[in-house]
């Protein structure tokens, strides 16, 4: 029953994402440097980052808790490969955010963490419950070995391009500035290509539907809004530099 249940969710879900990612053509997410009046009441931003990103954590895990495999060793290393994403995203990454007293929509915190709901779900059942066992043997495998590699490679160019981000500001300081080096040198939202780096390599590692979904989503969401970054960039600073694309090397 949940099986069959799991399955129409997933096709569900990923004809959500191939909605969003043509609506997001037209329409950027009204947060962070696009944040703009008439989507209703607001939140602390730090604490809207909380809540939209902590059931991210929360379901996963209780999809872990609530299976068999919890000492199965390969369900054990996708347990830790997502929280260490999650964990940074929800209870670290929102206490370092710069700009003061910055707000984002309430509308936006619920419509994200009904997302991590769902792709909690969709990811920690399928992975831990409904989807095939894997055994030892999967860490040799070459899929697991490389999305791994692109996972934690995705990582860290995530991590740091937040981090030089975060050192353009001050405490309590709302202004934006031209960022530089590391991965900035090629593209001008490194943050949004280490996330697309990681997600693809979680797709690899796990070898799941409900993996390649998320990546898909993922696309979806983070190149539109890096070509509005890229866009606003270029729009608000004369001097940026030219050879920047948004989020892909050398192509776009």
């Amino acid at each position: 029953m949940e099986r069959e249940l799991y399955t129409r969710l997933l096709i569900a879900w990923g004809s959500v994402g191939a909605a969003s990612f043509i609506a997001l053509q037209f329409l950027t997410a009204p947060y962070g440097r696009h944040s703009r009046p008439g989507w209703g009441p607001t939140i602390h931003r730090t604490a809207g980052w909380v809540v939209m990103e902590s059931p991210a954590v929360v379901v996963f895990l209780g999809c872990y808790l609530m299976s068999d495999r919890r000492t199965d060793p390969v369900a054990v290393s996708f347990l830790l490969l997502w929280l260490l994403h999650y964990v940074n995203r929800a209870l670290v990454y929102p206490f370092r955010l710069c700009g003061g007293q910055l707000r984002m929509p309430v509308s936006v915190m619920a419509m994200g963490c009904s997302f991590n709901v769902m792709n909690g779900y969709l990811q920690g059942r399928g992975l831990f419950t409904l989807g095939p066992a894997r055994g030892v043997e999967w860490f040799s495998d070459p899929r697991f070995i490389v999305g791994a590699l692109l996972f934690l490679g995705g990582y860290a160019v995530n991590r740091q391009s937040d981090a030089i981000l975060r050192g353009l500001r001050a405490p309590g300081d709302t202004s934006y500035r031209i960022p530089y080096g590391a991965a900035f040198g090629l593209v001008s939202c490194p943050n949004y290509l280490g996330e697309l780096v990681e997600w693809l390599g979680w797709a690899i590692l796990t070898w799941s539907p409900a993996g390649l979904t998320f990546f898909l989503w993922t696309a979806a969401n983070l190149v539109p809004r890096a070509r509005s970054h890229h866009r606003w960039y270029r729009e608000r600073f004369p001097a940026y530099p030219v050879e920047r694309k948004a989020v892909i090397p050398f192509l776009y």
